[in-house]
């Protein structure tokens, strides 16, 4: 008998997979976790019932939401990465040569034991023990709130809006960020989708705009993900990801190059005119 998975991605579409095999299911004091090997996207992490990566599309995500921000900061040397269990942010972080120190707070550490388990190719660089890399299992929201001016860039690579995420999508949350970047420190979040997610994208728009005087969303193509295009909203209080020349990266990407940092801050207009 064929098992299929299915994400409800809104009470009207469902996106399903059909499941070869499942690799581990379990339950942390925070949500339910599972990673089932599909037979379109590969192995693929599931909290709550919510597709959360795959090794087939990763790539996409997690370059998007590091290299954007690492590469519109001319010098980011101290960065900190909420959420991000998986370990594919932190991965593409560390391949910065400015990047000095890497802090990861995830508040579920089983999350981060089953990535390295089961997604070793996405959590490499806390399975490798990276030099550059810190990691806490603790609640984001109140590290964020205990720092200050110690951050050039912040990468909030949090889930839905509901459970142990929902507390990361508020205005104290985003002034709490502001507080801890320096004078010229930036971050991005991803603000789930401009098809299903509306009302959720223009309000966290506009109250990332209330704080930082460069607020800038930006779109990637990801097929797991609701619609199949996806949201970064990115707030900075100096630096332009649309001012200046885009460094040339050391080192190889399979979504992101300098074209597509440019490009992807091209809105359609009916996402413009929600930003409005």
């Amino acid at each position: 008998m064929e098992l299929w998975l299915t994400e409800q991605q809104t009470d009207h579409v469902g996106l399903t997979c059909r499941v070869k095999e499942t690799l581990f299911t379990g339950k942390s004091p925070y949500q339910d976790i599972a990673v089932v090997d599909s037979a379109e996207f590969g192995r693929m992490l599931v909290l709550d019932g919510v597709f959360q990566t795959s090794v087939f599309d990763e790539f996409v995500y997690h370059e998007m939401i590091a290299h954007v921000p690492l590469l519109t900061h001319p010098n980011p040397r101290q960065v900190l990465v909420i959420g991000g269990g998986d370990g594919g942010t932190i991965r593409e972080v560390v391949k910065h040569p400015a990047v000095v120190q890497a802090e990861m707070v995830e508040i579920d550490g089983l999350v981060v034991e089953v990535s390295k388990k089961y997604l070793p190719e996405i959590s490499e660089a806390l399975l490798q023990e990276n030099p550059k890399v810190r990691l806490k299992i603790g609640d984001g929201i109140q590290h964020m709130k205990e720092a200050q001016n110690k951050y050039d860039v912040i990468i909030v690579d949090c889930s839905d809006p509901i459970g142990p995420g929902e507390g990361l999508f508020t205005p104290e949350f985003y002034q709490d960020v502001y507080k801890a970047l320096k004078e010229d420190g930036l971050f991005v979040q991803q603000t789930e989708s401009p098809f299903y997610h509306q009302p959720l994208l223009r309000r966290l728009f506009s109250d990332i705009r209330d704080l930082f005087p460069i607020t800038r969303t930006y779109l990637a193509s990801i097929p797991l993900y609701p619609g199949g295009l996806h949201c970064f909203t990115l707030g900075s209080k100096h630096y332009d990801p649309l001012q200046g020349e885009v460094p040339v990266l050391p080192f190889s990407t399979r979504y992101y190059n300098r074209d597509v940092h440019r490009s992807c801050f091209a809105l359609p207009t009916f996402i413009q005119d929600l930003l409005k």
